[in-house]
């Protein structure tokens, strides 16, 4: 007797806002206006237009391909190169994650004081050894935290994530709405055509990093393609959409913040409090005090917290259980009583503190450490998203060997081609943001150089040793 499969499709609008989260959020557009200015806005129009849209088709594709490994991303290298290609693979995207949870800790942290003292002050009352203290502490206790009580973080995520993007358009539409009062007019002077152009220079292909660990993340959502009706049709305007939508809060969002701030004259730790002083300038033009700053403190602590805590969960489970013990030693592997893998979380745990020790040597205050936690992480997301486009060049190279629901291009040479397009720009980038911003003759410039490479060559170079430590392991149990 036949049965009738019930399945229920998830529809483009829906994967296009599921997809949207995972992307751009208001402190993505407080980093990039202070290394562009509003000349950002041109920058991302062209890296939505030509980079995000193909970034995102080809995540599809791949997906489609790879629907019965989940989608995930070591699984596309393993499906085209081998298990080492999709072992290392998983490694370097969890050593990605490594400065991302460090910098969410640091935010934390950050949040609290605004929520504390109302204002900046915490960077005069913390020196650079307490504030890596304290952020260390605030990751260890959220790991605590994510073993005990793992689905009430969830929740809060889910809740934070949704809060954070209703203040991203309420400030954009207060921000431009404010145009409105009398006498109010923009803080960045003069407004013409040149404002909005970006200077191509050295400094501009050292910030272009930021902008491509901005908008990455798509990749996340690869598993859903399958689970649409009609892939072909329905793919392409879900990640159309999802770009328009990017390109209305990142155009808008910047212009937006170019009424409050001086592009020509900005503050030196506007990414450590651009958004808290965003708020700030805007609960006082409409007469609401602190009131939105205190509020926006409050979800972005939230949601930082729920989103660290269930990050570090997930990246140390995807590591364990996406290498195997061919190539990652027996006591990584262990889990405890409930499943747990323990060691995995305190290898997480020592990287952090060894990325949070780093900067303290040479950095003189807290706010050059977050602005170097997000130069790091600008230098090696971007590395990882380069491994998305060559899988999705080896598939292209063999599609009659690759099958998928979903094709980006029907030409496999063009197809080929663009892929090679976007692995060229995300490596260049990456290379490019390992360079500081400032005086090359200063120590400081030198000291960020350094640790740009060291921390990166440890993070990944790690993820060479465990295979040699594994394969001594079995030789030592042979011998036996």
């Amino acid at each position: 007797m036949g049965e009738i499969e019930n399945k229920k499709y998830i529809s483009w609008p829906v994967l296009a806002f599921m997809a949207f989260s995972t992307v751009i959020g208001f402190d993505d557009l407080i980093y990039n206006f202070k290394n562009q200015g509003l000349g950002v806005i041109t920058s991302w129009i062209i890296l939505l237009s030509l980079y995000m849209i193909p970034y995102s088709l080809m995540v599809g594709q791949l997906g489609s391909t790879f629907n019965k490994e989940g989608g995930g991303l070591s699984s596309w290298l393993r499906g085209t190169k081998g298990d080492a290609w999709g072992y290392f693979t998983a490694w370097t995207y969890w050593a990605a994650m490594v400065p991302y949870v460090v910098e969410s800790a640091n935010a934390v942290v950050v949040g609290i004081g605004w929520m504390i003292n109302g204002d900046n002050s915490l960077a005069d009352q913390l020196t650079t050894s307490k504030f890596a203290l304290l952020t260390f502490v605030v990751f260890v206790i959220f790991v605590f935290i994510q073993l005990k009580v793992k689905n009430l973080l969830e929740i809060l995520g889910t809740i934070g994530g949704a809060a954070m993007f209703i203040m991203c358009i309420l400030f954009i539409v207060m921000a431009l709405a404010s145009l409105l009062m009398p006498g109010t007019k923009m803080a960045t002077q003069p407004i013409e055509l040149r404002t909005f152009v970006p200077k191509f220079n050295l400094h501009y292909l050292t910030t272009i990093a930021l902008l491509i660990y901005a908008i990455n993340g798509s990749e996340l959502v690869a598993p859903y393609v399958t689970r649409m009706k009609k892939p072909a049709k329905e793919f392409p305007k879900a990640m159309i959409f999802l770009t328009i939508m990017a390109a209305v809060l990142t155009i808008f969002g910047s212009f937006s913040l170019g009424i409050f701030f001086d592009a020509n004259n900005l503050p030196h730790d506007l990414k450590m409090n651009g958004s808290y002083y965003a708020f700030l300038a805007l609960g006082e033009r409409y007469g609401l005090g602190k009131i939105l700053m205190y509020l926006y403190a409050l979800i972005s602590v939230t949601y930082m917290s729920a989103l660290l805590a269930v990050l570090l969960d997930a990246m140390t489970r995807m590591l364990i259980s996406d290498t195997g013990e061919k190539y990652m030693p027996k006591a990584l592997l262990k889990k405890n009583e409930r499943g747990l893998p323990v060691n995995g979380y305190l290898l997480t745990a020592g990287l952090s503190a060894f990325i949070l020790i780093l900067p303290i040597f040479g950095l003189k205050n807290i706010n050059l450490i977050f602005d170097w936690l997000l130069q790091l992480n600008g230098i090696i997301s971007p590395f990882v998203t380069c491994w998305i486009f060559y899988a999705f060049m080896q598939i292209r190279k063999n599609s009659q060997k690759y099958k998928a629901e979903y094709v980006f291009i029907k030409n496999d040479k063009i197809a080929y081609l663009v892929g090679f397009w976007c692995l060229a720009i995300t490596f260049a980038a990456s290379i490019f943001g390992m360079i500081p911003q400032g005086d090359p003759s200063t120590f400081e410039w030198k000291y960020t150089l350094a640790i740009n490479i060291l921390a990166p060559t440890v993070l990944i170079g790690l993820g060479g040793v465990m295979p040699w430590l594994a394969s001594r392991e079995r030789k030592k149990e042979q011998i036996k």
